[in-house]
């Protein structure tokens, strides 16, 4: 019994986001407003929670028959969260898949402020 109440006390503890729900919901407002309605079936803009990020992901339907039937998911941003600092910072993606810093825009505590930035694209960095 005891073993059994450790261990879903350290799944417990893992768990826990911390991410502000204000920004989540925000984020994901922007993700579904960035794809028109007529073509979802064909493209969408989702958002996947981390413990401490947001993943802004392109996801794309099959285009050939004989690839299956899921879709392709190719992540766009990463939107770090600071519990200590309230701050959130916004990476890219490079060409090996992993996540960089964007050092074009500060940290900020205003997440609009990076979804704005990636909205822009100035170096073509996030949307190609």
């Amino acid at each position: 019994m005891l073993a059994a109440s450790l261990e879903w006390r350290e799944v417990k503890v893992a768990a826990p986001q911390g991410l502000p729900a204000a920004d989540i919901a925000h984020v994901r407002r922007w993700c579904d407003q960035r794809v028109p309605e007529r073509v979802r079936d064909q493209v969408r803009i989702e958002c996947e929670e981390g413990a401490r990020h947001l993943t802004i992901v392109e996801c794309r339907a099959p285009w050939r028959a004989e690839s299956g039937s899921e879709w392709t998911r190719l992540p766009v941003a990463r939107l770090g969260y600071t519990r200590t600092t309230g701050a959130w910072t916004l990476y890219y993606r490079d060409r090996n898949l992993r996540f960089r810093r964007y050092d074009l825009v500060p940290p900020t505590t205003n997440v609009r402020e990076l979804l704005d930035e990636i909205d822009r694209d100035p170096t073509a960095i996030f949307w190609g």
